[in-house]
């Protein structure tokens, strides 16, 4: 997982998922004021650099960061305005073999309700469908990127916990499924990863006003009926958590 705190830096940590779970601590970079992020894939350079690169927003614009890993130089371009009312943001990335298609997607949660999806477009993002009945949501995470469809895991301001299935055509709905009724109201950022090849995730929920988090076990996703196991809080000093993020894994948690 990767988290930014109020001096503008940047840390990771792997995460183990066992009961207490074990963690792994580092510093990653020196980075850039952040209010909301989503995941971060790591690449190579031409040269053989490796770097991290993702999104972020920053007051009410949207920019790609770009992170090397050797001297931790972050780089940060702009690519549009008008995100203010946008509570959270998350991606996806499904890759195929050919000639299996990909996609590659933004989401980003308004304010005023509507869930808006943007399809990856050379360089930037156009846009790719919105979706109403989103107004009680508070924040989300990509659990699932698959071939037909990606599936978030969201919470409510009152604490409920849902998967929403989003198939990849344009016109296509989502599919709103409840899985805990509370609980959940405490976390202002999900972090998901795989676990396993059964389809079961590991969750971390942040809680940014106490600085801490919680790891959970969540079996593949099937409504009230999927299995949640807590392995208890982890054990990180975040330092003023600013917002938090996975690192790239291709999930299939649905």
């Amino acid at each position: 997982m990767v988290w930014t705190d109020l001096a503008n830096d940047a840390h990771e940590a792997d995460i183990t998922a066992r009961r207490p779970p074990g963690v792994d601590q580092y510093f990653l970079a020196d980075f850039v004021s952040v209010r909301a992020m989503s995941t971060w894939y790591m690449s190579v350079t031409r040269s053989g650099a490796q770097y991290s690169y993702g999104l972020l927003l920053q007051g009410g614009n949207l920019y790609r960061h770009s992170t090397l890993t050797g001297t931790r130089r972050v780089t940060a371009t702009k690519l549009g305005s008008g995100w203010t009312s946008f509570k959270s943001i998350a991606t996806s990335r499904y890759g195929a073999p050919a000639p299996a298609p990909a996609h590659a997607f933004l989401y980003g949660l308004n304010s005023n309700g509507n869930l808006y999806r943007y399809a990856a477009n050379g360089t930037g993002y156009r846009s790719y469908g919105v979706f109403g009945g989103f107004k009680s949501f508070k924040t989300m995470a990509v659990i699932s990127e698959l071939r037909a469809y990606d599936t978030l895991l969201m919470t409510t301001t009152a604490g409920a916990l849902y998967s929403i299935r989003i198939p990849v055509t344009a016109t296509a709905k989502p599919v709103v499924r409840m899985i805990r009724s509370g609980g959940w109201s405490s976390f202002e950022s999900l972090l998901v990863d795989r676990c396993g090849s059964n389809g079961a995730s590991v969750v971390v929920g942040i809680d940014h006003n106490t600085d801490s988090g919680y790891q959970y076990g969540v079996s593949r996703m099937n409504g009230t009926a999927t299995a949640i196991v807590s392995y208890g809080k982890v054990p990180v000093v975040f330092n003023g958590v600013t917002h938090a993020s996975r690192t790239d894994s291709q999930l299939e948690g649905d």
